[in-house]
């Protein structure tokens, strides 16, 4: 049967895979590749409230899919294959350019330059396979898995680029199409007829590696928060409104990041150690992570509404992203709560079922009152996360078996 031996470790000059002898922590490049993403996010969020649509909102989840996606990827690459690398480092590189390609053209990905995103990301999927399959030739099970992947997004290939040639609704649904075969291609560990799956000791994990990774990337969204509240407020006005308005979304961001890390987020690296099945993490994190991810990005495109026009009545489209983005927050932390703990406390639906209650008021009330809602139910998590912890030992780490 394929793939029923352990791999080998790598000798120096080898395939450039990653052993017991590579640094656990993450790399400079790593960190100068991260750069890119600041911009993407910045860009999905303004362009989430630029017209602000049940339609835009389906196009920015598709455009942030695709980021993210190439992110993770490359992420899952620089943690089964030594950063350290020359090799690896190109590849790093050369991704690093796509991505930035595919920024550029975020503001127009459903007008004119449909085909430069779609192509773009197929380019750097399909070379990246092109890339690792010879670069691994002397290592076959490490070869298989390349060629498994490659083969996987041959495939989704086609509804990508026939995305950018269609118009309308057709880009859409042929995008997601293409985003559904890359992400289940993914969660069934890329099974190909006549080499099955990834075997199980190809799913293995560097805990501390990974988890810093993911980490920092949800910083970086946490980024783009910062960058609206600031630039808008710059070029907004200085009344008293505005200011509060100013001190809301910050307080929001503090929060944001104080759920994140609180506890589960600072156990990640030792719940993926921990775990029977490391490689079980690897299958649910970029999942959880792009809802915490995606709700960070839609909250700062509600920054971006109350910091324009904090006064008013508030839209019903305005209420569903300034309350929105910290409900699927707060989805995708519970599910970040029981990868590390295999539990999920009430504070986490309480919350999403308090921005639900409030949702049909805040239409009544100006936008900043419902950014103070929503501001009011984070905080009040923040508080059940501290009180249920208070006085008692640090909980250990129980991933799911």
């Amino acid at each position: 049967m394929p793939d029923a031996t352990p791999e080998q470790p790598p000798t120096r000059g080898g395939p450039p895979v990653r052993d017991a002898e590579s640094p656990r922590r993450v790399t400079l490049l790593e960190l100068f590749f991260d750069l890119v993403y600041v911009v993407a996010l910045a860009l999905i969020s303004r362009g989430l409230v630029t017209d602000l649509s049940w339609e835009r909102a389906l196009q920015s989840l598709i455009i942030l899919m695709a980021i993210w996606w190439t992110w993770a990827i490359t992420t899952l690459v620089t943690d089964m294959y030594d950063p350290q690398r020359t090799e690896i480092k190109l590849l790093i590189a050369a991704v690093m350019f796509g991505a930035l390609l595919m920024t550029t053209a975020i503001p127009h990905a459903f007008d004119g330059r449909g085909l430069v995103f779609a192509g773009t990301y197929v380019a750097i999927h399909l070379g990246r396979g092109l890339f690792l399959m010879p670069a691994v030739r002397r290592n076959p099970q490490t070869q298989r898995r390349a060629a498994r992947i490659f083969a996987w997004f041959a495939v989704s290939a086609v509804p990508w680029l026939l995305g950018g040639l269609a118009h309308g609704a057709a880009r859409a649904w042929l995008w997601a199409l293409a985003l559904g075969i890359d992400y289940l291609g993914f969660r069934l560990a890329y099974p190909v007829p006549g080499l099955g799956v990834i075997p199980e000791h190809q799913r293995n994990v560097t805990a501390e590696h990974l988890s810093e990774r993911y980490q920092q990337f949800f910083i970086i969204a946490l980024g783009d928060a910062i960058l609206v509240i600031g630039t808008m407020f710059s070029v907004g006005h200085s009344k008293l409104e505005h200011v509060a308005a100013f001190a809301v979304t910050f307080v929001t961001t503090l929060l944001l990041w104080r759920i994140y890390v609180h506890k589960s987020g600072e156990l990640l690296p030792h719940a993926i150690a921990s775990a029977k099945q490391p490689g079980r993490f690897l299958l649910t994190a970029p999942y959880t992570h792009l809802l915490m991810v995606g709700g960070v990005v839609t909250a700062a495109a509600g920054f971006d509404l109350v910091l324009h026009e904090p006064s008013g009545r508030t839209p019903p489209a305005w209420a569903a992203v300034i309350l929105g983005g910290p409900a699927l927050f707060l989805v995708g932390r519970a599910a970040f709560e029981y990868e590390v703990f295999s539990r999920v406390s009430v504070s986490r639906p309480g919350g999403v079922l308090a921005l639900l209650t409030i949702a049909p008021g805040v239409l009544f009330l100006p936008p900043l009152v419902a950014a103070t809602g929503a501001m009011l139910v984070l905080a009040g998590v923040a508080v059940a996360d501290y009180l249920r912890s208070r006085g008692r030992p640090p909980e250990a780490p129980s991933p799911p078996h």
